[in-house]
């Protein structure tokens, strides 16, 4: 029994691709309609010429054979019309269907974990959403459509043919079992090999993808000419794909081909001496036969070749399908709505592992009290910036936990719960848009007035203002056009405008120059005022003005206090730390 992988055509994939066609069924229909024109009109055109050459011609009636002329003139632009529609509204159709798809998709990983970003490749995703999509348009504007057509007039072709003269047709039919035979096969290994293809096309476009943002390290450790054989092989694995559907091709298509040209002069040899020395056809037989024969043949290299687009097509659908049945969500079942915290935070013993068996956070158990700054230190890896993720929802708790005000945070609604939390990130990112935007995030309740008067609040209005078009002034791609201070300028002002009742600085001022140190010291001052705030630091120097300064080792809660309170602590690892990096400061 064959698997899925290897089957030619997967009809369950097929049926839940319809299911989106049904919001424009009334086009679907009308493109069926145009389909079946296309057969009727096509096979008219032949049984016309055989009434005018059989009727007039031989009699040498020229008026009889002027109408018959018109008629097939007549037939011809019916053809061309449906043809015309038919094109038209396939495509419309496909590209309809595929936004629809697209949206849920789009929708659907906007909304994945963050654990799902961990393992997954960028470059594979933007595939599934891009690349992957047109292949299932295709489906529609050249596959589906394109397949029922050629089907249908060979159907009729097949019925028109045994009506005027049967012997003629066996001619014809004893070859199409081996043509058929040869489509069945044919369709089979070109499955497999679109499947490969759409892999590697994967493989590509992540391997560019993420070469061209790391572009300056590659340049900085003088890795192009690696990279680009690692790109040579991948590109060569991409060809070697595409090579096997060509040589598929190339052995298909010729064989049918000739299987084509040896019926159709076998029907004129034997049609001719059914005509000259037996009298059992006519002319008109002969020629409507010769009509016949090309359109017999031709839509099964068509159906072959359609059914490449229709298998590529199924291709990308099983994988875009894959991601959308994908659940990798948070879950967001909780019912309560949070229109502002007053602050309370409380973390009670805490477990979590990114890695089953792999704990990171052990246990920990802290409380934050509303309007505190709470400050939290430690070596890399200690789980610092875990607390943050796991505050945000961005990933689940395995044991424990983690309340604002006395509500869990899992029966808050997300929205709710990350509206009411700002973050302001060690490593900023910026779209490739207006410095407006990149504060507001296009949200309409905030407007410019307000995004100005926020940053004059914060001290950063004339920094804003000295650029060219100032807050219109466009940062391109990840903000390259800003120094990383004045991106992270910015991010304390996106983290200000939204009014947040948390707020958490991540290692913010860890890599700027003293001069916007100094900006986001002052920017840190009035943004904290009045709300619960935690900021995690390395430089300890900012934060001993801190309420409370939680150390934090291997993932455990080893100190916690004041900045005096730790400092005398005797052999203390946040004594140990201040000493450290004060001696390192006094040395330079």
């Amino acid at each position: 029994m064959e698997n899925k992988k290897t089957k030619a055509f997967d009809l369950e994939l097929f049926k839940r691709l319809l299911q989106y066609i049904k919001p424009y069924r009334l086009v679907f229909f009308g493109s069926l309609l145009c389909v079946i024109g296309l057969a009727v009109f096509g096979v008219l055109r032949p049984l016309v010429l055989q009434e005018a050459i059989d009727n007039h011609v031989k009699v040498q009636d020229y008026n009889g054979f002027v109408m018959y002329i018109i008629a097939m003139l007549v037939l011809l632009i019916l053809e061309v019309v449906s043809q015309l529609l038919f094109i038209y509204y396939a495509s419309w159709l496909g590209q309809s269907v595929v936004k629809d798809i697209r949206v849920k998709l789009y929708n659907h990983v906007l909304r994945f974990r963050m654990k799902y970003y961990d393992t997954s490749s960028v470059g594979v995703l933007i595939t599934r959403t891009v690349t992957d999509m047109e292949r299932i348009a295709d489906i529609f504007g050249q596959g589906l459509f394109m397949i029922f057509s050629d089907l249908l007039k060979m159907l009729v072709v097949a019925g028109a043919m045994v009506y005027i003269n049967w012997k003629l047709s066996l001619i014809a039919f004893v070859t199409m079992p081996i043509v058929l035979f040869a489509t069945k096969i044919f369709q089979k290994y070109m499955k497999r090999a679109f499947e490969e293809v759409r892999t590697e096309v994967s493989n590509l476009n992540s391997f560019v993808q993420e070469r061209v943002t790391g572009m300056k390290i590659l340049q900085l450790f003088t890795r192009e000419d690696t990279e680009f054989k690692k790109f040579k092989d991948i590109n060569e694995r991409h060809k070697k794909g595409w090579l096997k559907t060509v040589w598929y091709n190339s052995i298909f298509f010729p064989i049918a081909d000739l299987l084509s040209s040896i019926t159709l002069g076998s029907i004129i040899w034997v049609g001719g001496l059914m005509v000259v020395i037996q009298g059992t056809a006519t002319e008109g037989n002969l020629f409507a036969f010769i009509m016949f024969v090309p359109m017999l043949f031709r839509p099964l290299n068509q159906i072959a070749n359609k059914f490449n687009t229709l298998q590529m097509g199924m291709v990308a659908a099983d994988r875009v399908f894959k991601v959308l049945d994908t659940t990798s969500q948070i879950d967001d079942s909780g019912s309560e709505v949070a229109t502002e915290f007053k602050g309370d935070i409380s973390f009670k013993n805490v477990h979590f592992s990114y890695v089953q068996d792999e704990e990171v956070l052990k246990g920990i158990s802290l409380d934050v009290k509303a309007g505190q700054t709470v400050a939290i230190v430690g070596a890399t890896g200690a789980g610092k910036s875990t607390i943050i993720n796991l505050l945000n929802r961005f990933y689940d708790i395995n044991d424990g936990t983690i309340c604002i005000d006395g509500t869990d945070i899992k029966n808050l609604t997300l929205q709710s719960l990350r509206s009411q939390i700002a973050v302001v990130l060690q490593d900023v990112f910026l779209f490739a848009d207006t410095i407006l935007n990149n504060i507001t995030l296009k949200n309409d309740d905030i407007s410019e007035e307000q995004v100005i008067q926020a940053a004059k609040d914060i001290g950063i209005h004339n920094f804003i203002s000295s650029l060219p078009n100032g807050y219109h002034y466009n940062v391109k791609e990840r903000g390259a056009m800003l120094s990383s201070g004045q991106r992270q300028l910015i991010s304390f002002l996106r983290a200000y405008v939204t009014n947040p009742s948390i707020l958490i600085l991540d290692e913010a001022t860890s890599s700027v120059d003293s001069y916007s140190e100094q900006l986001m010291q002052d920017a840190t001052d009035k943004i904290t005022q009045g709300r619960t705030s935690i900021v995690i630091a390395h430089r300890l120097a900012t934060i001993q003005q801190a309420d409370q300064i939680i150390v934090m080792d291997a993932g455990e809660i080893v100190e916690k206090g004041t900045h005096d309170q730790l400092l005398k602590v005797e052999n203390g690892y946040y004594r140990n730390l201040y000493e450290v990096q004060f001696l390192k400061a006094e040395a330079v």
